[in-house]
């Protein structure tokens, strides 16, 4: 399996292959406070057709050009109210996207940068960054006073959490599409983004039998890709996921022999 897999990351890990991806977003910003807000943004939007993720993203990055963090920092909670009002993507209000960015300006504000913020909770002797991940979003939803927000979901609740974890990869890890720059947080800790797309694999694969695409899932699944690969069990989840987005079809017979056909176009 290491050998298909490695194949199919050689093969298609490329940055030829990432669009139409949100990650394509955090490309445009070689300044690592910029790309990092970008990248929360952009992960956190990430669901839905993709065509409409892109669309609403390249909103979003549009009112906040060219420096998105600067933005952040010269912004009141009026300002922010005022630049996304009428947002709207799929059942995410412009209400949510104010308080998440609000949040995010705040986190910056104290600690200089979310990586900063999100090591205050990463202890080393942790198996993955789960507690951290829990930490960094109690304190980006520190001004919500509970109330429910699309894009930052709660962990306690048991989810997968496929978007903060697909944010903690993109930052975290470093190839031709993982940009990388987070170098406080190690890639040995993160947690497989579990979505329709990867869970289905993953069924075919035999990496767990569970049906339901949840955390508890995910963390099955990366289990077992770190007996795979210890020190990256991320590392194949772009390359597996790509053929769903670009609406390709993936033969899982020939390339995992599995028996079964792989389709899929939405980014869930």
């Amino acid at each position: 399996m290491k050998k298909t897999l490695e194949n199919l990351y050689q093969g298609y890990n490329k940055y030829e292959f990432l669009h139409p991806d949100p990650l394509e977003f955090l490309h445009g910003y070689s300044d690592l406070r910029d790309r990092e807000v970008v990248g929360i943004i952009a992960s956190s939007l990430a669901y839905g057709r993709v065509e409409q993720i892109i669309k609403s993203v390249s909103w979003v990055l549009d009112q906040m050009d060219p420096y998105p963090l600067r933005f952040l920092e010269l912004s009141s909670d009026r300002s922010l109210k005022s630049a996304f009002t009428g947002f709207k993507h799929r059942f995410t209000t412009g209400d949510e996207l104010v308080s998440m960015l609000s949040g995010i300006k705040r986190v910056i504000q104290r600690y200089g940068s979310l990586q900063e913020a999100f090591v205050q909770g990463l202890n080393h002797s942790d198996d993955t960054i789960m507690p951290a991940l829990t930490v960094f979003v109690d304190q980006l939803r520190d001004n919500t006073d509970g109330r429910y927000n699309s894009l930052l979901p709660c962990p306690a609740k048991g989810s997968a959490l496929k978007r903060l974890n697909l944010f903690l990869r993109w930052m975290v890890r470093k190839d031709d599409v993982d940009p990388g720059g987070w170098t406080n947080v190690p890639a040995d800790k993160l947690i497989v983004p579990l979505d329709t797309h990867m869970h289905r694999i993953s069924l075919a694969l035999g990496l767990t039998k569970r049906k339901q695409a949840d955390m508890k899932t995910a963390m099955e699944i990366t289990r077992a890709f770190k007996k795979i690969v210890p020190d990256d069990p991320v590392r194949y989840d772009f390359a597996l996921t790509r053929f769903g987005i670009l609406r390709m079809e993936f033969p899982l017979e020939e390339c995992l022999g599995q028996g079964d056909t792989y389709h899929g176009e939405v980014y869930n």
